[in-house]
């Protein structure tokens, strides 16, 4: 069971998206939060495994109620749901850690997918807004592409390999049926590519695995 926090300051909103979660019978919404303050103390008590955050809240907004969860709690991944697709806030949620970007105007399905993605450790961003997302990086793209190629070199052959895939947004477990070998392997190649590579979570490894051109599509 995917035990989940969600944090909306429209009581309609939090009530849709609970409702769309119950129709998983593999999804448990634990906990429900007004504002992001709130939020951050009810996964501190409650430990869920997926916290699904609004943006514009009182109090403390859910981008750094993310960052302070993140802190505080690290084993519970954020996904951000908001209305608000700005590049600015896409690439400050997923550098503080954030595991997941939705936006409320998508497919019920993406919802639940993207729970079960980032609770299995993986990461819910597609190819695409990777993409997107470096493309509005404000540095230099063919010195981060230096730079990137510069850091996998620290990495072993079959890390370099498990990185691409990471960045082509495969789970551990996909990853394993592609390599023929156990999850709990990947799960070992992609902790020490997060070490090695410095990145907080499969989001910013994933970036580096484009930047450094091991994922072309």
């Amino acid at each position: 069971m995917i035990r989940v926090l969600l944090a909306d300051d429209e009581a309609m909103i939090r009530a849709g998206v609970a409702a769309i979660l119950s129709a998983d019978p593999g999804i448990e919404v634990v906990a429900q939060a007004e504002d992001g303050r709130d939020a951050v103390e009810q996964v501190r008590r409650t430990r869920p495994d997926v916290a699904l955050l609004d943006i514009r809240m009182p109090h403390l907004d859910g981008l750094e109620a993310s960052a302070e969860i993140r802190r505080l709690v690290p084993e519970t991944a954020v996904i951000i749901l908001t209305t608000f697709g700005e590049d600015a806030y896409i690439a400050r949620a997923l550098g503080d850690g954030a595991s997941g970007f939705l936006l409320k105007s998508g497919d019920p399905r993406e919802l639940m997918a993207a729970v079960r993605a980032v609770a299995e450790g993986a990461a819910f961003l597609s190819p695409k807004i990777a993409q997107r997302v470096i493309a509005q990086l404000p540095s230099d793209r063919l010195s981060r592409a230096a730079a990137a190629r510069e850091r996998i070199t620290a990495l072993t052959d079959r890390e370099r390999e498990v990185l691409a895939l990471v960045g082509s947004g495969l789970s551990n477990a996909d990853i394993a049926g592609k390599l023929f070998v156990v999850e709990g392997t990947v799960k070992a190649y992609v902790s020490s590519i997060l070490s090695r590579l410095d990145a907080k979570n499969r989001v910013q490894a994933a970036i580096i695995a484009y930047e450094a051109g091991l994922v072309t599509g």
